[in-house]
């Protein structure tokens, strides 16, 4: 495989692979390097771009991946095909749309038995923003429930995307696969010829190596770039030298330069991945050209609390996320305090799954045991002294007397399924204050919903009710919208009188009691029985809202009296309520991990 010269960039092709969840995406990857050769035979195994252990498990992509190949056309002609393996999930979009920004070309992969679904669509939307040509393929054609010609007639109804050509294949079995790259060969265009122009790359991944300090995956525009060279990233302004440059396929290939239209890593010991974020433009040191388009910041949507369930080991949970940020710059931390729970961190996370995902790794890789708080969004109050405030944590709310306005984040969901879960699924939305935007039969039996909803309705317990009423078939996507007014209110939980700052959380007024009475009679269930009896409270400011009492655990005194005087059975019972009077006032509740988790799903509380 020659990986060491330059190609000229009408040999190249640069494509990605975009699909909805488990259509097959990760697998036709595999097929492709098998077919091509780049795998040999003692390194296959399943998902072979997917390195991390949680990518496997789970099925899905965390992290973008390249693969450059070598491929000979049926006309004899050899072609290298740089194939970036991008996320599926809709909390990484922006990364899918700067991976879709390195290419010329997309396989749109579409279960033949599940058709398009939703995050189909939105990848689909994506790709056409960004101008690349699509080209479908229809995987899984070899299971007994496959039904070819009315994929295709979906693709060409819903996405406008025309089916004559499109690919039928099998990854799993390796039907067809040929036929892909064939197609990819005549297909997707060439990447333009600018090799004479200033250099122009566009960082499309990151990641941080221990020993290499940070490796940049780098899709070269314009130019060209070669070792010793000093390069400039046109966002932070910081200027590194070139150490390293090489293609990825499983491995490393080490190059002496990068040429226009190829795709590559650069490492030129950058040690933050704050200085190379995805989207920036790389440029040669103070040469003054048009950075690339598309540039943005990752947008953090969701803030959870994270604590370490031992005190003493704040400083472990300190370096573990300070090594979790240098491979992910998506993450922000800052120290937080808690009453309940401690010293800890204000995390901030792209959505619900990127958030899963950072509390696996740090269970996993850095053996920490840790308490993660409700999640919630980010809001917007405007205050009486004319400050505007953005508020991630419920704690850090002013007091209803001194906010004028209250804004909350909406979202606008895509939701697919068949037409017999349509009645569970409206009902569902319209619980968490969603409004109906359009609703379309893309086929007799499968309807397509679009909802405007609060982001604040779905960090609880929104997709495993979705799931669950579906029966697994609905699919959903969403995007951010805007801040929307609304009338929301800060609900506080007491525990013995003292507010458990932990559980505060921002509900809309209209849910805020159901929301309170089922929390309070959850934590009834979790919190262990005391010496004395424990008032357990949820409470909008000053006005309790439902209230439920954890009885004392109490010792027969009067199991020694065989009749005798009242006056007697009154004395012992009088002495024992002035004992839990007195506990009460010096006593604690200890309080269990799993009542901080009790916020996320109350679905099981009758």
């Amino acid at each position: 495989m020659s990986k060491t010269t330059n190609t000229a960039p009408e040999f190249i092709r640069n494509f990605c692979i975009i699909a909805h969840i488990d259509h097959g995406k990760s697998t036709l990857a595999d097929r492709l390097l098998e077919v091509t050769g780049a795998v040999a035979q003692r390194e296959k195994q399943d998902q072979i771009l997917d390195s991390m252990d949680l990518e496997r498990e789970r099925g899905i992509t965390i992290k973008a991946q390249t693969a450059t190949v070598e491929y000979v056309s049926k006309d004899g002609k050899n072609y290298t095909l740089n194939l970036i393996d991008t996320p599926g999930h809709v909390d990484f979009t922006y990364e899918v749309s700067r991976s879709l920004s390195a290419c010329e070309g997309a396989l749109l992969v579409v279960d033949a038995t599940q058709g398009v679904e939703a995050q189909t669509v939105a990848n689909v939307y994506l790709a056409e923003d960004t101008g690349v040509d699509i080209l479908p393929v229809i995987n899984k054609v070899d299971l007994p429930s496959a039904d070819v010609e009315r994929v295709c007639m979906q693709i060409e109804e819903e996405l406008a995307i025309d089916t004559t050509h499109a690919v039928r294949c099998s990854a799993k079995t390796g039907l067809g696969v040929a036929d892909i790259l064939e197609a990819v060969v005549k297909r997707i265009p060439p990447p333009q010829d600018t090799r004479d122009k200033p250099l122009r790359a566009l960082i499309f991944d990151s990641w941080f190596d221990t020993y290499q300090g940070v490796v940049v995956l780098v899709r070269i525009v314009d130019g060209s770039v070669k070792i010793g060279d000093n390069i400039q990233m046109m966002h932070s302004q910081k200027m590194f030298e070139v150490q390293k440059l090489g293609v990825m396929c499983i491995k490393a290939y080490p190059r002496d330069s990068l040429s226009a239209g190829e795709v590559g890593y650069l490492i030129a010991n950058v040690k933050d991945v704050r200085d190379s974020r995805v989207g920036d433009t790389i440029c040669m040191a103070n040469s003054q050209v048009e950075p690339l388009a598309g540039f943005k910041k990752a947008k953090q949507m969701v803030f959870a609390g994270i604590f370490p369930v031992e005190t003493n080991h704040y400083e472990s949970l300190k370096d573990a996320l300070a090594k979790l940020s240098l491979n992910d710059s998506s993450l922000s931390y800052e120290p937080e305090t808690s009453q309940a729970l401690g010293f800890g961190f204000r995390c901030g996370f792209l959505g619900l799954l990127h958030m899963e995902i950072i509390q696996e790794r740090l269970e996993r890789e850095y053996n920490m045991n840790v308490i993660f708080t409700a999640p919630t969004c980010v809001y917007i109050v405007e205050t009486t002294q004319g400050t505007t405030l953005h508020i991630d944590n419920p704690t850090k709310l002013p007091p209803p007397t001194s906010i004028v306005k209250f804004l909350e984040p909406m979202v606008k969901a895509t939701f697919q399924m068949p037409q017999e879960h349509l009645g569970n699924v409206m009902s569902l939305l319209a619980e968490r204050r969603g409004t109906q935007v359009k609703m379309e039969y893309l086929t007799q039996n499968r309807v397509m919903l679009q909802y405007e909803l609060p982001l604040n309705e779905m960090v609880f317990d929104f997709f495993d009710r979705l799931k669950s009423i579906s029966r697994g078939y609905a699919s959903m996507d969403y995007e951010f919208l805007d801040y929307k007014e609304s009338d929301l209110v800060r609900l506080d939980i007491l525990v013995n009188g003292e507010p458990l700052d932990a559980l505060s959380c921002i509900v809309h007024r209209s849910s805020s009691y159901e929301r309170g009475r089922l929390l309070v009679k959850k934590l009834r269930t979790i919190i262990p029985r005391q010496q004395f009896e424990v008032p357990l409270q949820a409470a909008i400011g000053s006005k309790v809202i439902a209230r439920e009492t954890l009885s004392a655990l109490r010792k027969d005194v009067l199991s020694k009296c065989y009749g005798g005087d009242i006056s007697r059975k009154r004395k012992l019972l009088d002495k024992q309520k002035e004992g839990k009077k007195r506990m009460k006032l010096v006593g604690s509740v200890e309080i269990p991990q799993e009542a901080f988790m009790a916020v996320l799903n109350l679905t099981d509380v009758e």
